[in-house]
């Protein structure tokens, strides 16, 4: 539903498979299991998975799900002298939370930067990117929060940054990717600026420790701690400035 045109190749959901929980034979079988929803069709002699049907109710973003609940989310306006934040943090529907790394120190005028974006609204990550102009800083915006979705889909809300490179063209993903993850640097996390770094999305962890956990995580964690193990933490390596 990301996607632009509501279709992704087999073999880059394969690369994501065991991130994003699916089973190691989904193609067999999960896909058939839900005709209604997904068919799997050859384009070209590749193997794409195609969306079928439309359901508006899944079209919700984490992002926005978490402002619901704190309800946040349909709030109108904002205070034309809102107190500008230390922690670039901001109340409001279009707003991320932020968590600046430790010995950051940002400048009025830097926050007072973060606050005019956090307040822009933007389009949806689930409208198709191709009704967006590029250029706009609200298309900016927007692929920031389709970088957040995507790593809130995932069990662990990480992925290698060439997991994420390799979603470039069907979700429109910002040209200079690695870029775009430090400049938000209070919204993802990089374990490293190599080949093999990780993106992590900060608000999901404590420290090092993943805040929520999915029951096939906690299985996983009862399994090793039956078999005489600690606890498997979900993120052991990486460092505690991920929360900070």
């Amino acid at each position: 539903m990301l996607s632009v045109d509501c279709r992704v190749p087999l073999e880059k959901i394969e690369m994501i498979g065991n991130e994003m929980g699916l089973p190691c034979d989904f193609k067999k079988s999960l896909i058939p299991k839900y005709p209604q929803f997904f068919s799997v069709k050859d384009v070209s002699g590749r193997w794409y998975l195609d969306l079928e049907n439309w359901d508006s109710s899944l079209a919700v973003t984490a992002r926005e799900e978490r402002l619901a609940r704190e309800g946040l989310l349909n709030i109108g306006g904002h205070p034309k002298r809102a107190k500008i934040s230390k922690d670039g943090n901001f109340s409001g529907p279009s707003a991320f939370h932020l968590n600046f790394p430790v010995g950051f120190r940002p400048n009025m005028s830097y926050l007072e930067e973060v606050q005019r974006w956090q307040k822009m609204d933007f389009p949806s990550p689930y409208l198709n990117a191709r009704r967006v102009e590029a250029a706009d800083p609200k298309a900016r915006k927007r692929a920031v929060a389709v970088l957040h979705e995507l790593l809130s889909l995932t069990m662990e809300k990480r992925l290698t940054s060439a997991q994420l490179d390799a979603f470039h063209s069907e979700y429109r993903l910002p040209a200079r990717l690695l870029l775009c993850l430090i400049k938000h640097r209070g919204i993802f996390y990089i374990t490293n600026k190599g080949a093999k770094s990780t993106v992590i999305l900060k608000e999901a962890y404590d420290g090092s420790n993943l805040i929520n956990k999915c029951s096939l995580l906690e299985f996983r964690d009862k399994f090793l701690e039956l078999m005489g193990r600690r606890e498997a933490n979900s993120c052991i390596w990486v460092s505690s400035s991920v929360a900070n």
